[in-house]
C-alpha cells in the first residue's frame, strides 16, 4: 500500500516538472523556428518582430539559414542548462533513494505482519494448550480424590477385617483345644476298648502291621513332633475342622460355593471342557455318561497340558475324611479346598474311556513330587469299586500298586484282607489291603513328622515312611493321549 503511493506521487513530480520546462522552452522554439520564415519573407517583403529576450532555460535547437544575433544561444545558456539537467539529475537520484527506502519499509511492513499473524496463530495455540492443561488437572484431581475415597473405604474394610480375623482366630484357637481334648479322649476311649478286649478274650486286638519301607529321600528338618490336627491356613471354621472333630462321620454331601464360580454346561470330563475352549483351572460341571446327576469338579488346565479332573485334594485339614461308604459314594467337601468328588462320579468316568492317574504330593519343605500310573479305572459298586492300575512312573515311589486289585473300605464296610478294619486304624477310607503303603484320605498332621499309636496320617510310604504326613496331595485323572 505505501510502495503504490510513492510510485504515484513520484509520477506526479515528474509531470509538474515537464509541465514547467517545456513553458520555458516555447519562447526560444518560436525564435527560431519563425527565422527561416522571415528569410522566405525577405524576397518579398520584410518585417520587424521585437521579442523580449528570454533566458533559455530547455534544450538548443540551431536553427538553419540567416539568424540574428539575439537568437543566437550563448555558453552562457548552455551551462545554464546542463547545471539544471545537473539538479534534476540528483533531484531524480534522491528520489530513486526514496522510493527504494520506502520499498524496504513496506516489505518490512509485510513481514512483521506476517510475523504478527504468525504470532497470534502461536498464542492461540499456546491459550488451547492452557485450556487442556487446566482441564486435565481438574480431572487428576477429581480422579485423586476418588483414589483417596476408595483408600479409605478399603482400609476401613482391612480394619473390619483385621477385626474379624482376630475373632476368627481366637474361635480357632479353641476349636484347636477342643479337637487335642477330643484326641486325648479318643485314645483313652482306644485303650479302654482294648482293655475291655482284652478281659473278655484274654488278649487285645493286634493294629496293622506298620509300614517298615525306609524311603530313600525321606524329607528332612522337621520343626517339631506333633499330634496337633489344624489348618496351616486360617480359612474358614466350619464343622469339619480336623479329621477327629466336628460332625460325623455321617454326614455328607459337597458345601456348595458360589455360582459364579461354575463354568457354563456341564461336560463329560475336564479334557472335553478344555477342548471346548475352557483353558482356565476353576470349578466346573461335570455330567459323565451313564450318570443321572450333574456333580461339581476342580479342572487343572495349568499342568501337563491340562485336561486333568481333580478326584481328591488335600490341603489344610479342614474337612473330615473319616466317614461312611455312603459319603464316599456320593462325594464330600469343598470344590475349591478339601474334597472327594464320588466313587461312583469316579467310577462313571472311567468306563468313558482309557484314563490315566496322577498323583501330585508336597512336603513340609515345599517340595512337590509326583507318582503317574499309565491306566486308571474303578470297578462298580457290586465289586466294591475295585482298584485298576496300570505301570508306574514318577519320583515319588510306588505306594500304590500293592493296593492295586483291592475294594474299598470305610468305617461301616470293611473290604480289606486284615482282620480287623484298617479304616479304624488310618481314620479314612481306601483301597486297603492290610493295611497298605499309601493313606492319602488319613488324617491331615501339620508339621510333617507326627506322633500316633497308628499310622493314621496322610503317608505315602516311599516318600517320608508311614509316620510322615504330607502337607497337601491331588489325585488327578486324565484321558489317554
Amino acid at each position: 500500500m505505501g510502495f503504490d503511493v510513492w510510485s504515484l506521487f513520484l509520477l506526479l513530480a515528474l509531470s509538474l516538472w515537464s509541465n514547467s520546462h517545456a513553458l520555458k522552452m516555447n519562447p526560444i522554439l518560436s525564435r527560431i523556428r519563425r527565422a527561416p520564415q522571415a528569410a522566405e519573407e525577405n524576397k518579398k517583403c520584410s518585417y520587424t518582430f521585437l521579442v523580449p529576450e528570454q533566458k533559455i532555460t530547455g534544450p538548443i535547437c540551431a536553427a538553419r539559414g540567416y539568424s540574428t544575433d539575439k537568437d543566437r544561444v550563448t555558453r552562457l545558456d548552455v551551462a545554464s542548462v546542463r547545471d539544471l539537467l545537473s539538479k534534476q539529475r540528483q533531484e531524480m537520484e534522491t528520489l530513486k533513494l526514496v522510493v527504494d527506502v520506502d520499498g524496504n519499509l513496506v516489505n518490512e511492513m509485510k513481514l512483521l505482519r506476517k510475523e504478527s499473524r504468525n504470532m497470534n496463530s502461536r498464542v492461540t495455540q499456546l491459550y488451547m494448550q492452557l485450556l487442556h492443561e487446566i482441564i486435565r488437572k481438574r480431572d487428576n484431581s477429581l480422579e485423586l480424590a476418588q483414589l483417596e475415597t476408595r483408600i479409605l473405604n478399603a482400609t476401613a474394610e482391612s480394619l473390619r477385617l483385621t477385626s474379624r480375623y482376630k475373632e476368627l482366630e481366637a474361635k480357632y484357637a479353641a476349636l484347636s483345644a477342643i479337637v487335642n481334648n477330643q484326641s486325648v479322649l479318643i485314645g483313652q476311649l482306644e485303650e479302654h476298648c482294648m482293655q475291655m478286649y482284652s478281659r473278655r478274650h484274654e488278649q487285645p486286638p493286634i493294629g496293622p502291621p506298620l509300614v517298615q519301607v525306609v524311603p530313600e529321600n525321606i524329607p528332612v528338618s522337621v520343626p517339631r513332633f506333633t499330634n496337633e490336627i489344624q489348618s496351616r491356613n486360617a480359612r474358614g471354621f466350619g464343622p469339619e475342622r480336623g479329621s477327629r472333630s466336628g460332625s460325623t462321620p455321617t454326614s455328607t454331601t459337597f458345601q456348595t460355593p458360589p455360582a459364579t464360580l461354575f463354568k457354563k454346561s456341564p461336560f463329560r470330563d475336564c479334557q472335553e471342557a478344555q477342548e471346548a475352549g475352557h483353558s482356565t483351572s476353576g470349578m466346573y460341571l461335570i455330567k459323565p455318561d451313564e450318570s443321572e446327576r450333574t456333580v461339581q469338579a476342580w479342572c487343572e488346565q495349568d499342568i501337563d497340558n491340562g485336561g486333568w479332573t481333580v478326584i481328591q485334594r488335600r490341603k489344610d485339614g479342614s474337612v473330615n475324611f473319616f466317614r461312611n461308604w455312603d459319603n464316599y459314594k456320593t462325594g464330600f467337601g469343598n470344590i475349591d479346598g478339601e474334597y472327594w468328588l464320588g466313587l461312583e462320579a469316579i467310577y462313571k468316568l472311567g468306563r468313558q474311556g482309557d484314563y490315566k492317574l496322577m498323583v501330585e504330593m508336597e512336603d513340609w519343605m515345599d517340595k512337590k513330587v509326583y507318582a503317574q500310573y499309565d491306566s486308571f479305572h474303578l470297578e462298580p459298586e457290586s465289586e466294591g469299586y475295585r482298584l485298576r492300575l496300570g505301570t508306574y512312573q514318577g519320583n515319588a515311589g510306588d505306594s500304590l500298586s500293592s493296593h492295586n486289585g483291592k475294594q474299598f473300605t470305610t468305617l461301616d464296610r470293611d473290604k480289606d484282607t486284615f482282620s480287623g478294619n484298617c479304616a479304624h486304624f488310618h481314620k479314612g477310607g481306601w483301597w486297603y489291603n492290610a493295611c497298605g503303603q499309601a493313606n492319602l484320605n488319613g488324617v491331615w498332621y501339620t508339621g510333617g513328622v507326627y506322633r500316633s499309636k497308628f499310622q493314621d496320617g496322610i503317608f505315602w510310604a516311599d516318600y517320608g515312611g508311614g509316620f510322615y504326613s504330607m502337607k497337601s496331595v491331588r489325585m488327578l485323572i486324565r484321558p489317554i493321549d
